[in-house]
């Protein structure tokens, strides 16, 4: 399957095997999908309810402007959780939260999620709804009464049984009937789909006169189940079709003594997996069992460091994954940015669990899971200030849901939860805002605190921590109580870089809220004079807390007007940052040094500056959209300083479309927000309120990359300017309706009856109409202006 278009937000993972036949299936989806907002998909495991959902959705991408987005609710899987939980939606609404890319805020997840989704047109993928069937149902049920421009797409063993759901039972695929003809009997889609996946294993692989009726009868005998049929085709290479035929067989004989009131495909489709468990090897079967602990993925040095003993030495990790691989039971995904990550699919996975719980060894597995994410943790956390800084944000953005099942593990083993403080304190603190996670990470170390009580650093930092993302959140009972703990804490201990770090986080709180910035000067100060009371090599090690402390210095500095001390700060920063490879730090040194430029008038200098730091920013890929929209806004104050009003309104919506990323206003200092009102009232006075308001919502719908790259000025086309009404007549906007759907002029001629010069006419009309050069301008600009009822 393809993945998402090019430009169309969201993160439909690609279908890397053969999808064969269902033409019926996704023509009559596409239909229901027009005709209802909430879609289910139900069907027995294994049958191909995910990759038949996210075909459809890839089918879909032009009707959501803001995006097709998966979510997988199998990375919610901890019994005792789902005891306590499986009645509220709000565990899986901070799930699609994450997922979004979107803040976690204060106040119920259900809610932040439905203000968040309130003017967005995008398509949810709720996939495996049923093992939290209440949870799901409210959270399909109560998005979409708010949402006019949310769809969603389920799959699930059973109805969500919500008002208003479309269920769509997915039957197997066609198996042959009747007699056996080779000629034409890859037709069928069963056959189709072995033979697809046979010659993706052995690529020489035909289907002849000699092993037809062997594949036929196999087909048959699988019930059609996508699974089963393409574990037994990834066999080819040991085994012919009439040799599984023969084993498939016995085996069916002996698993029908199962469950009698178990539907005989899954009866069928356990036969498989049990066959294809057997088929595998010793190290092979132990991996496959290991493995079911990680969820969402896995990469191989989280196998070799979590999975691995005298039974399964760690240097043959690799060939034993390669086996399972070559088997189908483990599929790679990702690997073009160098990072190669695995799964299992969940029936796979749930066999797997089953091996640990007969073999008394889940909890242990879950243990050795937690310990390599924690001592993954602490390597990050000492690795903060260096050239691995982004690659561990990106590396625990991609562990995120085993992140969670660590922490989980830890919160409901007994004696386990010092364990979850270290593996959250290790974690990078741009990873809490920039993945917009910081109310689940409160979460987490609220619950931790409240089951430990051991006087160590480790506490303390936990403590400061929470008081940090209660500040970020606004929950300043939470902030007050936890930090005033942490600093009592580190008094005891003689915990001199926590006192400094203390220092910190109460400047941060003056300057989140607003408060004089020379407090929050006061505070940076005091951390740096802390510091100093460090022998060298103690000081030296604390880096990463003096350049936040220099870094929050110098902005308060710069914005009271001691513009001499700000510039040293920031030149400091910036020195230590580019020493060490630290790109985050260097990127707000720079920002820093536009900042003090700007306030003294040089806004030369000032706007090199800051495109420095955001050109820094979009090449070495920080996900910091908080830098990224302190960047813009500086850039359209000085754009409208310049006189190009209609930019800087632009950038001024790029910027307010940034901040939402946080879920927080970025200008909360007085300063700041003086600077925003001069420079609105400068481009409203220049341009009105009809052409700023336009302008600024078209920067708003910039995305975050977008809004980047227009600031930068290196964007591939202008952002148009659409006309406030449409000048399309009914028959243009039924045209232009077919173009952005992707149809030639040919096929708008045959779907409206005209003639195929009628066709081109009409388009031409409609790109001279709104100032458009081609058939991509006009299908954005129709996404922007077609109702969701249209």
């Amino acid at each position: 399957m393809p993945a998402v278009a090019k430009g169309t937000p969201g993160n439909l993972p690609s279908d890397l095997s053969a999808f064969v036949g269902r033409r019926r299936e996704l023509e009559e989806l596409r239909s229901l999908l027009t005709e209802s907002r909430l879609v289910t998909l139900t069907g027995v495991g294994g049958v191909g309810k995910t990759r038949l959902a996210l075909r459809v959705a890839s089918t879909v991408r032009r009707a959501f402007p803001d995006g097709l987005w998966f979510v997988d609710l199998t990375e919610l899987q901890d019994g005792a959780l789902l005891a306590q939980e499986v009645h509220t939606p709000d565990t899986l609404a901070y799930l699609v939260i994450t997922v979004l890319g979107m803040p976690q805020g204060a106040g119920p997840p259900l809610r932040q999620l439905t203000d968040l989704l309130a003017d967005r047109q995008m398509l949810l993928v709720l996939d495996n709804c049923e093992h939290l069937l209440p949870a799901s149902a409210m959270l399909a049920d109560v998005p979409l009464r708010f949402c006019p421009g949310l769809r969603v797409l389920a799959t699930s063993r059973e109805p969500l049984a919500v008002r208003g759901e479309a269920l769509y039972p997915v039957a197997p695929l066609a198996t042959p009937d009747g007699a056996v003809h080779a000629a034409d009997l890859d037709r069928n889609d069963s056959v189709a789909l072995f033979l697809a996946q046979a010659r993706a294993t052995v690529p020489d692989f035909a289907l002849t006169g000699a092993n037809a009726a062997a594949i036929a009868e196999l087909c048959r005998r699988l019930d059609g189940l996508p699974l089963a049929i393409e574990l037994a085709a990834a066999r080819v290479r040991a085994l012919s079709p009439a040799q599984m035929l023969e084993r498939l067989s016995s085996r069916f004989a002996l698993l029908s003594r199962g469950p009698r009131n178990a539907p005989e495909r899954q009866q069928a489709l356990r036969a498989c997996v049990e066959w294809s468990f057997a088929l595998c090897s010793k190290p092979e079967r132990l991996l496959w069992a290991r493995a079911s602990v990680f969820v969402g993925g896995f990469e191989l040095d989280a196998l070799e460091g979590a999975c691995t003993d005298d039974r399964l030495p760690v240097d043959e990790v690799v060939d034993v994954i390669a086996g399972l691989i070559d088997k189908s039971i483990v599929e790679r995904v990702g690997g073009q940015d160098g990072h190669a990550r695995y799964r299992m699919l969940e029936t796979l996975r749930d066999y797997g669990q089953e091996q640990l719980c007969r073999a008394g060894e889940q909890a242990m597995w879950r243990g050795r899971h937690r310990d390599w994410y924690e001592r993954t943790a602490t390597t990050a956390a000492a690795e903060r200030i260096s050239r691995r800084q982004t690659y561990w944000i990106a590396r625990f953005t991609r562990e995120h849901p085993n992140i969670r099942a660590a922490v989980e593990f830890c919160l409901t083993e007994p004696g386990q939860a010092e364990h979850a403080l270290s593996v959250v304190t290790g974690l990078p603190w741009l990873y809490w805002w920039s993945r917009g996670v910081c109310s689940e990470g409160l979460i987490w170390l609220e619950r931790a605190l409240d089951q430990t009580g051991a006087a160590t650093t480790t506490r303390v930092r936990a403590l400061l921590l929470a008081a940090f993302l209660a500040t970020w959140l606004g929950d300043t009972a939470v902030e007050t109580s936890r930090l005033a703990e942490g600093e009592r804490l580190a008094r005891d201990l003689s915990d001199t870089p926590g006192l400094a770090l203390a220092a910190l986080i109460r400047g941060s709180a003056e300057q989140l809220r607003g408060n004089d910035l020379r407090v929050v000067a006061a505070f940076a100060r005091r951390g740096l004079d802390i510091l100093a009371t460090l022998p060298r090599p103690d000081q030296e090690r604390e880096t990463t807390l003096r350049l936040q402390l220099l870094l929050q210095l110098g902005q308060a500095a710069a914005l009271t007007g001691e513009h001499d001390r700000a510039r040293r700060c920031f030149q400091e920063a910036l020195s230590i940052a580019e020493h060490e490879g630290a790109s985050v730090n260097e990127a707000w040194a720079r920002w820093g040094l536009g900042l003090v430029s700007w306030r003294q008038g040089n806004t030369a200098v000032a706007a090199h500056r800051v495109r420095e730091c955001l050109r820094f920013v979009k090449d070495q890929g920080l996900p910091d959209p908080l830098m990224a929209a302190l960047c813009v806004e500086v850039l359209a104050w000085i754009t409208a300083g310049r006189g190009q009003h209609q930019r800087a309104a632009v950038l001024l919506g790029a910027a307010d479309r940034a901040q939402s990323y946080l879920g927080k206003p970025v200008l909360t200092t007085e300063a700041l927000t003086a600077e925003h009102g001069r420079c609105t009232e400068q481009i409203l006075a220049a341009l009105g309120d009809a052409a700023f308001t336009e302008a600024f919502r078209r920067g708003r719908a910039l995305r975050l990359g977008e809004a980047i790259s227009h600031a930068l000025g290196d964007h591939d086309e202008p952002v148009p300017a659409p006309p406030a009404a449409s000048p399309l007549t009914r028959r243009e906007r039924e045209v232009a309706a077919l173009v952005a759907q992707g149809l030639t002029n040919k096929e708008i001629a045959a779907r409206l009856v005209i003639a195929r010069r009628t066709a081109e006419g009409h388009v031409e009309r409609i790109l001279t109409k709104l100032g458009f050069t081609n058939r991509t301008q006009l299908a954005a600009w129709m996404a922007e202006h077609t109702s969701p009822q249209e």
